[in-house]
């Protein structure tokens, strides 16, 4: 025969001996990978503009790389029960500038990687009232979550190529909102002298499943006092900042893994 549940507070008799534990609801990660990409010779697709400046360029020079945003989907691999593919395609901005003349040029690159992680099993349907996990006739999919969090890329090298022979348009689907961001159509033919990009990509990747933990926990309450600042008195707001000593004198080693970006 069932348990029955009736209304009221949680009864903590099972964890008398600790009255401060709670249940929480919350991902838990299954597995989890880093990557250390050094991406060669990417195709970058240019503005409309900047192709016309790269047809009579000499040679051209990398400026910055912008990771626009990252498409992941998650598909179950069916030979190896409890593992999943994790596709992400990345979308960079990339400027750089052409030398010499110095004029600036824009260009949409994209990288597609995968990777295998475990995100065990589930085999239950998940309703709720909040549209955003299921309700109805919409149950939540028993895929894990993946997760891609990613810096802005470094970019290493950016060179110019040579027209291809084919002038056949390049089958890439662009979503509407990375062409908007750049604010200008792309020449996505081999029309033209082609450009490509060297990047170094940092990235972590993980798989998250729904779980109930119950943890011990202490009541919390803020100590500090808020400090503000009118915008009447900038000298006020000037005097918490510490002086920048760093910045004057710079240290005769950089240590290791630090600013990594300096060291390209």
């Amino acid at each position: 025969m069932p348990d029955r549940v009736l209304p009221g507070p949680v009864d903590n008799s099972a964890s008398r001996g600790c009255p401060s534990r709670v249940r929480i609801h919350t991902n838990k990660i299954f597995d989890a990978c880093r990557d250390k990409d050094c991406i060669e010779d990417l195709r970058v697709y240019p503005t409309v503009s900047s192709q016309a400046v790269l047809d009579s360029a000499f040679s051209v020079r990398p400026d910055c790389a912008i990771l626009l945003c990252a498409d992941v989907s998650v598909d179950e691999i069916g030979f190896n029960r409890g593992y999943y593919t994790v596709d992400v395609t990345f979308f960079y901005k990339i400027t750089g500038e052409t030398f010499p003349g110095g004029i600036p040029i824009t260009g949409l690159a994209v990288f597609d990687k995968r990777v295998i992680l475990y995100g065990s099993e589930g085999s239950v349907k998940t309703f709720s009232s909040l549209g955003d996990i299921g309700s109805g006739l919409s149950p939540a999919r028993k895929n894990p979550i993946a997760v891609v969090e990613a810096v802005d890329p470094i970019a290493l090298n950016l060179r110019l190529g040579d027209v291809p022979p084919c002038g056949e348009t390049e089958k890439r689907n662009i979503p509407d909102e990375i062409l908007e961001i750049l604010g200008e159509a792309l020449n996505l033919s081999n029309n033209g002298r082609q450009l490509f990009v060297t990047l170094g990509q940092f990235s972590i990747i993980r798989l998250e499943r729904d779980a109930q933990l119950a943890l011990d926990a202490e009541s919390f309450y803020p100590v500090r006092e808020c400090v503000g600042s009118s915008d009447d008195d900038p000298c006020t707001l000037f005097s918490r900042v510490g002086f920048p000593v760093e910045e004057f004198f710079p240290p005769d080693t950089l240590p290791r893994d630090e600013r990594y970006r300096d060291l390209v």
